[in-house]
């Protein structure tokens, strides 16, 4: 991959105190240069995660970032991730890419929702595309991809991942995340 690609990696910070989780994204390109920073906030137990990442990505104003790579799919306490609406929103590849096997969200959606709330995560979660395991630098991530192969997917998340499992754009934005999180609480 050419070194001056980039991709907007977007992770949260949760604190299960609060009641807003802070979001940031980072533009990183494929040769390891972060050259761009954004942040947000979405309610914990809410529904506006995406409509969050959709503001975060449209503030950030960047017509050359190819990729969006999210760090969850069910940010701030099961505040669901609606991909289908972020890649029509932006009109570019949607990742994401998750650290952890799991069996699923539903029986935890199940035991924290009721009625409505229950019904909609669950639609939202049924029509995420389908997760599958990456194995990246001798570490196994899970993906789901819209508007790639996923061979292309593939390609593109090991070439954003120099160490470990987490890609840069990733990684990069869940530190800012963190520090931005981290000032909130101390101011």
């Amino acid at each position: 991959m050419k070194a001056g690609v980039r991709a907007l990696g977007i992770a949260e910070s949760y604190h299960p105190d609060r009641d807003r989780s802070t979001l940031a994204g980072a533009v990183v390109r494929s040769d390891r240069v972060c050259d761009g920073l954004a942040f947000g906030a979405c309610t914990v137990g809410g529904t506006d995660a995406t409509d969050a990442v959709i503001d975060l990505i449209d503030d950030l104003d960047r017509p050359d970032v190819r990729y969006v790579l999210l760090g969850a799919v069910a940010p701030a306490w099961y505040n669901l991730l609606d991909l289908s609406r972020v890649h029509e929103a932006v009109d570019r590849p949607v990742l994401a890419v998750t650290f952890e096997a799991s069996t699923g969200l539903a029986a935890g959606l199940r035991d924290a929702f009721s009625d409505d709330e229950l019904e909609e995560r669950l639609e939202t979660y049924r029509a995420l595309p389908d997760r599958r395991e990456l194995s990246v630098n001798d570490e196994t991530v899970y993906v789901r991809c819209l508007d790639l192969e996923p061979a292309v997917a593939d390609e593109v998340i090991r070439a954003f991942t120099p160490a470990g499992g987490r890609p840069e754009p990733i990684r990069v934005a869940r530190v800012a995340a963190r520090a931005a999180d981290s000032y909130v609480r101390s101011g």
